[in-house]
């Protein structure tokens, strides 16, 4: 009997443990749902991500100003996020939910680099010539698997002039790596990288805050401090960063562009 009792013992013991998860189980997804197909899913951090707009915020994403310039807004799915990199995404689940909703004919644009370049996170960092790149190719074929259309845009570039007042490339080999990625896998490139290159040096140093976080102290109540930053855009550099994406969409001649006003 001692033994029994023991032997059940053990057994409730065993059976109260948690199972272990699958090693190759996805994140539970997370995000926005498309609510009209075929969509466009934005995919990428926060130059395209959507921010709060409840209180007075002048940060804006690209991709949250694209829907103003499509006859129907409710085609495009932002499931942009601040700070992401092609390796969060994933991790988060947040591809698990683009994967969960598309059908066929959707199309999904993806831009990261901001936070794959990041060495000292361990949770964001992707060398670009080898799990950036492999984090790209993922994305494309796990789309194409599902019958809608990846696209890939190269970083836009931060506003950062040298003392010359000459623009200041901070990428280094990430956009090349979406560009060689792109070419590979036949997949249409938006060029960010290169579009808003020129549209900042015409600018200059001076002009060219007027396209970004650039406030004085007080100015928003969110942030009483100000705020200088070079990264991020206000609701002026996204629209205009939305419409080059709109004109390079038309330039190409992509299916897309029969969607634009």
């Amino acid at each position: 009997m001692p033994r029994l009792l023991f032997a059940l013992g053990t057994l409730f013991a065993l059976l109260a443990l948690p199972l272990p998860a699958a090693e190759d189980a996805p994140p539970a997804p997370v995000g926005p749902k498309a609510k009209l197909h075929p969509a466009l899913h934005l995919v990428g951090d926060s130059t395209m991500a959507d921010k709060p707009v409840d209180k007075p915020n002048p940060e804006r994403g690209w991709g949250q100003l694209f829907p103003t310039l499509v006859r129907e807004p409710a085609r495009i799915v932002n499931h942009a996020v601040n700070g992401r990199s092609t390796k969060s995404f994933r991790d988060e689940g947040r591809w698990e939910n683009v994967l969960t909703q598309l059908e066929a004919g959707d199309y999904v644009l993806i831009e990261f680099g901001h936070n794959d370049e990041k060495k000292e996170d361990p949770k964001r960092y992707a060398a670009a010539d080898t799990d950036f790149k492999a984090n790209l190719r993922r994305f494309i074929h796990e789309a194409r698997a599902k019958g809608a259309t990846p696209l890939l845009a190269t970083p836009v570039n931060r506003r950062k002039f040298d003392s010359k007042g000459e623009l200041t490339d901070t990428h280094g080999a990430y956009p090349d790596a979406v560009r060689v990625v792109a070419a590979e896998e036949n997949v249409p490139l938006i060029d960010l990288h290169k579009l808003t290159r020129p549209l900042l040096e015409k600018l200059g140093p001076e002009e060219s805050k007027s396209l970004f976080v650039w406030v004085k102290p007080g100015e928003y109540a969110i942030l009483p401090q100000g705020r200088q930053d070079n990264t991020h855009f206000n609701e002026k550099g996204a629209l205009t960063i939305a419409q080059l994406v709109a004109t390079e969409i038309r330039a190409q001649k992509l299916p897309i562009a029969a969607w634009l006003k």
